[in-house]
């Protein structure tokens, strides 16, 4: 029903190369997008464009405005405008408040937030002479929530659905759409990550940590990626242009 939906469209998906950025660059392509892939590990994007002819590889620091506005003009000059855009590059680290230094609290907003107001700003040129866009925030429910133990990331995910629904407002009427995707735990690399990372800091198994985000999931287990890029394709096919400055939870429940 999506083959070819999408055929002449430029998508950029940031944190492409790996989860959940991955499986929605796939499905974009799968429906004949062209799509920018970034990320900073060169080799793990060459290896998903190598798998995929409709996925682009663009090595890209979101956290550096330059490399973000020199990465989107060589996209673009190479595939045209970008009328698909996910910011989804992000990092997930939770850490007391009394624990954080300023260089964590930055280096959090620079990824998440600071990240995605560039990427999108690069971008909506291109989207507004087309008078057609559709920019999908991947943010949390930690963007809907407080997050325990997570301030400072819950503070980046709920700037980035203020920043879509600031958008939302400003374009309104103009062809282009700003949404959020808010998942729970998806399984990916991060959740593996902060396994880790919850099991040293708790003192607790491997599999306790690994239960303590399954079950924050209301349906008790991990989300899919591929879950994910199938709300977000449903947000750039057609029917969906009354869909607009809305938050999609995914989390197996109400949160």
């Amino acid at each position: 029903m999506t083959e070819q939906a999408l055929a002449g469209r430029h998508a950029m998906v940031t944190g492409g190369g790996t989860g959940i950025g991955l499986a929605i660059a796939q499905a974009l392509a799968a429906a004949g997008a062209q799509v920018s892939i970034t990320g900073r590990r060169g080799d793990i994007l060459a290896e998903a464009a190598a798998a995929n002819p409709g996925l682009h590889a663009l090595q890209m620091d979101v956290a550096d405005e330059h490399s973000v506005v020199t990465g989107c003009a060589a996209a673009i000059k190479a595939r045209g405008p970008v009328t698909i855009c996910v910011p989804n590059a992000g990092i997930a680290e939770g850490r007391a408040i009394h624990k954080m230094d300023m260089a964590f609290w930055r280096q959090m907003m620079a990824i998440n937030l600071d990240g995605a107001y560039v990427t999108i700003r690069e971008c909506l040129a291109g989207m507004h002479a087309e008078g057609w866009g559709r920019v999908l925030f991947i943010s949390s429910i930690a963007g809907l929530k407080g997050l325990k133990g997570a301030p400072a990331y819950t503070a980046s995910k709920h700037g980035m659905i203020g920043l879509m629904r600031g958008l939302s407002e400003d374009f309104l009427g103009s062809g282009l759409t700003f949404n959020a995707l808010c998942p729970g735990y998806v399984d990916t690399d991060i959740v593996a990550r902060n396994t880790d990372s919850i099991s040293q800091r708790a003192g607790i198994s491997a599999e306790d940590a690994r239960n303590m985000m399954v079950k924050t999931n209301r349906h008790k287990r991990l989300i899919r990626p591929e879950e994910v890029a199938a709300a977000a394709m449903w947000l750039c096919l057609p029917g969906s242009e009354s869909i607009n400055g809305q938050c999609i939870e995914i989390a197996g429940g109400q949160m």
